[in-house]
């Protein structure tokens, strides 16, 4: 028996990361700032939506892993093999839109960070797009991600400042089993927000990078049972960081202001970490936002590089040079240049940047939720392995819901709410 637990524990290291590196990289720049300013803003109101993604990034996440290892093929090559090229070009533009946005939010962190130790963007902005391109392009960017996955591991810090804040945990978890949905709150720019929260917690780039990544490290059927633990362990885990940065706001920021706060600068933000951090909270904020800024605005660049060439066999770069393989490095430059040259535009908001950028995932992500439910229920491809009724309904349940919330979001707009 204790052979047995240890032959268990020695599989689930072996193919353990995947799910956990893509479900923490998920806590990056824009979703530190659409957490905080969820709490900032609406207080716990949103936590119960905390709770019920972390069950939906669960199975979208478990649902690629799943994917990857029946198939051995990323999704970007079985959207091509099973709908052909002109549903392709229209997922990964679906992605490309995406990524984009989301590499502006990272650039927007970088910028936003170094502003705190009084560096301008016009310098630091420009320096960190050489600085990440020539990392990934001369090939040595794994061990800068080894420091800088470290460095963001600071976010943690916001679980021990949301149970140091003292909030009222009988308030916390009646607004978790019965939330307020009083009508009159869906204005507009709650709708946004909220799509904005699910937009940065269940992202359409992650699932072109877990089902990738996966295949990449070559996990076999016999072992997906641990792959779906380092799935769920994942999800869990960085929706506990998210729910905690909540908090953490709602009661350091909204309750300490009296009322409703919008973010408008790094400084606000980093009131959350007060608790932990006490008159170093700044610096620490800074710190933290400034790795997983700059490990995102990598590795988001990078998996839209890799989905392209990927989809329609190009040849991948980082071990090979420029001119033998134009197409990968011609997608990365060109999103790291967009990233960078969107956040130096006269008058661009950068927190509002990094909302607006998650609250586009949300607006896209059923785009790519509808082509994985295809992927996964034909037998063709997955054979036994295709979804369960429960993970159709709530993963239909969840684009759905999304559609609407867009929709509503539009109406509301139009008519001036």
């Amino acid at each position: 028996m204790r052979r047995l637990g240890r032959y268990r524990l020695l599989a689930f290291l072996a193919v353990v990361g995947p799910g956990i590196i893509t479900s923490a990289a998920d806590n990056d720049a824009g979703g530190v700032i659409t957490y905080t300013q969820a709490g900032a803003m609406y207080r716990y109101d949103l936590l119960w939506v905390i709770i019920v993604i972390t069950f939906a990034l669960a199975m979208i996440q478990e649902m690629c892993a799943r994917m990857g290892v029946v198939t051995q093929k990323g999704l970007g090559e079985l959207i091509r093999e099973n709908f052909g090229v002109k549903w392709t070009m229209f997922a990964l533009s679906t992605l490309l839109i995406a990524n984009l946005g989301v590499t502006v939010a990272e650039f927007a962190g970088i910028a936003v960070s170094l502003e705190i130790f009084g560096l301008p963007r016009y310098i630091t902005v420009p320096v960190a797009a050489i600085v990440i391109w020539m990392l990934v392009v001369k090939g040595t960017f794994k061990i800068v991600e080894k420091v800088f996955m470290g460095i963001a591991v600071l976010y943690a810090t916001y679980i021990v400042s949301g149970i140091l804040a003292r909030p009222d945990w009988g308030e916390v978890f009646r607004n978790i089993y019965a939330p307020d949905l009083n009508p009159a709150k869906l204005t507009p720019q709650f709708l946004f927000l909220t799509i904005a929260v699910i937009g940065t917690t269940i992202t359409p780039w992650m699932q072109f990078f877990l089902q990738a990544t996966v295949v990449d490290k070559g996990i076999r059927s016999e072992d997906y049972v641990y792959q779906k633990l380092d799935v769920f362990v994942g999800s869990f885990m960085t929706d506990l960081v998210s729910f905690f940065m909540i908090v953490a706001a709602a009661v350091m920021i909204h309750d300490a202001r009296g009322g409703p706060v919008a973010i408008n600068n790094a400084a606000e933000a980093a009131a959350a970490l007060k608790p932990v951090a006490h008159g170093f909270a700044e610096k620490l904020f800074a710190i933290g936002l400034l790795g997983a800024s700059t490990l995102a605005a990598a590795v988001v660049p990078l998996s839209t590089a890799y989905t392209y060439s990927e989809a329609f066999g190009w040849e991948i770069g980082i071990s090979r040079k420029f001119s033998e393989a134009p197409v990968f490095y011609g997608v990365y430059t060109f999103s790291i240049l967009f990233g960078a040259i969107v956040v130096l535009l006269p008058n661009v908001h950068l927190v509002n940047a990094m909302i607006n950028a998650q609250a586009v995932n949300g607006i896209l992500l059923p785009v790519i939720l509808v082509f994985m439910l295809k992927l996964v229920n034909r037998k063709d491809v997955m054979g036994c392995y295709t979804n369960s009724r429960i993970y159709n309904i709530a993963v239909w349940a969840m684009a759905i819901v999304l559609i609407l919330m867009t929709l509503g979001w539009l109406v509301g707009l139009a008519l001036g709410y």
